[in-house]
């Protein structure tokens, strides 16, 4: 059985936030927060939360044992473009996008 949980729409780019999250893939809960702790990342601390989320709903709703649990799954997919305009040389408009992620955290127990 797995618990998920997931932050949507947070303002960090999709391509920096795969940089921290393919860090946990596949460790234990406790290795995954030491390395969440010592990442210097904006999105570090976004995905400690998430991640502790997906805890509390394994320990809460489905009764399993915290110390046993692993991360399965982690992905970020890309969220909803901000389109923002920047003045560029001569009064040319540029377009700066701020790019949103979607994270997802699945835990669960390792299956042999």
């Amino acid at each position: 059985m797995n618990a998920k949980a997931s932050a949507q729409t947070i303002l960090s780019a999709p391509r920096k936030t795969r940089l921290v999250i393919d860090l946990i893939r596949g460790k234990s809960v406790e290795e995954a927060e030491k390395i969440l702790n010592n990442t210097n990342k904006k999105s570090a601390k976004i995905i400690k939360k998430v991640l502790i989320s997906a805890v509390a709903n394994a320990e809460n709703n489905l009764g399993l044992d915290t110390s046993n649990l692993y991360v399965l799954e982690a992905y970020v997919n890309e969220g909803p473009v901000l389109k923002r305009i920047r003045f560029g040389s001569r009064s040319h408009i540029d377009r700066h996008d701020k790019r949103t992620s979607h994270i997802t955290v699945v835990v669960g127990n390792k299956t042999k």
